[in-house]
């Protein structure tokens, strides 16, 4: 069985590692536009209502391990190189498979 090839028909890159490696970068970025900074959540931002809404929600306190403390997680440090690795793999083969 021949594997698969990586490029499409036009001969370019694969669109899912395009995809994956997009993901890696852009997540760390669209956070930090709605709130999530390296200094903390910004006051009256989009970040600030989640954090109010998921303490609220918990009854006072943001939970370890959700959304909006994973979301934190990424805005003060970024995402970790493994992180990102596994992103662009995924896309990878999101696009050997299906496109």
């Amino acid at each position: 069985m021949q594997p698969k090839d990586l490029t499409s028909p036009t001969g370019s890159t694969n669109p899912g590692l395009t995809l994956g490696a997009g993901a890696a970068v852009g997540a760390p970025l669209v956070l930090g536009v709605i709130g999530f900074k390296a200094a903390g959540i910004a006051v009256g931002s989009v970040a600030a209502s989640m954090m109010s809404s998921a303490a609220t929600a918990s009854g006072g306190g943001v939970l370890a391990g959700s959304a909006v403390a994973l979301f934190q997680s990424i805005g003060a440090a970024g995402l970790a190189g493994s992180t990102s690795a596994a992103l662009t793999a995924a896309g990878g083969l999101v696009g050997a498979l299906f496109l």
